[in-house]
């Protein structure tokens, strides 16, 4: 049921999954504004959040070089607290984007059921640029159509990996204890992959 959601995860929950979070929605509400819809509308339409596999940074902020970027794109940092990964997470997600392919088998491996809506994140950007938008429920700003959209698109990014692995390629690095200049690479190489997913959902 709308919103439809989207879950991000890495290990500490401080840096690249919050950059994926808030990036995601920063791109959807910029669809928005091109249709003319009040951004304010866009957490009627999704719902992006994340998790870490760890625990040990459960309660803190954004890493500070992630929340820079962040805020040097236009996003978000208010109100953000790190968490650890639950099930119920993952049982309410509609797509789980982790940050590397141990992260994704980490998440099968607490929902086995979820395998078929969980990807790294570049492995999703990568398989989305080959899924016919033709063939996906039509277009509009209304929470029921962004849903139906969403989980049509998920389920044909899946049929599209055909089985195969995540590439090595599709792993985002960790910036944690990096320079800005790695956060900016890795925040680029999100942004390669919730761009292309936000104009999917609202072309």
């Amino acid at each position: 049921m709308p919103p439809f959601t989207v879950l991000h995860v890495c290990m500490g929950n401080i840096c690249r999954s919050p950059m994926a979070e808030r990036l995601l929605a920063l791109a959807v509400r910029e669809r928005l504004a091109r249709r003319g819809v009040a951004p304010a509308d866009a957490d009627a339409l999704l719902h992006s959040h994340s998790a870490g596999t760890g625990g040990w940074h459960a309660g803190e902020e954004m890493n500070p070089p992630a929340a820079r970027q962040l805020a040097a794109r236009g996003g978000d940092v208010a109100g953000f607290a790190a968490r650890k990964l639950r099930s119920d997470l993952i049982d309410a997600a509609d797509l789980v984007l982790t940050a590397t392919a141990d992260q994704q088998e980490y998440v099968v491996a607490l929902r086995p059921d979820a395998a078929s809506r969980t990807f790294v994140l570049g492995e999703f950007g990568r398989l989305l640029a080959a899924v016919d938008a033709a063939g996906l429920p039509p277009a509009d700003a209304t929470g029921d159509a962004v849903y139906a959209r969403g989980v049509a698109l998920v389920a044909a990014v899946h049929a599209a990996r055909e089985g195969a692995a995540p590439l090595h390629t599709d792993d985002l690095d960790d910036p944690w204890g990096r320079g800005d200049q790695c956060f900016s690479r890795v925040a680029d190489e999100i942004e390669e992959t919730v761009h292309p997913l936000a104009a999917a959902l609202l072309p």
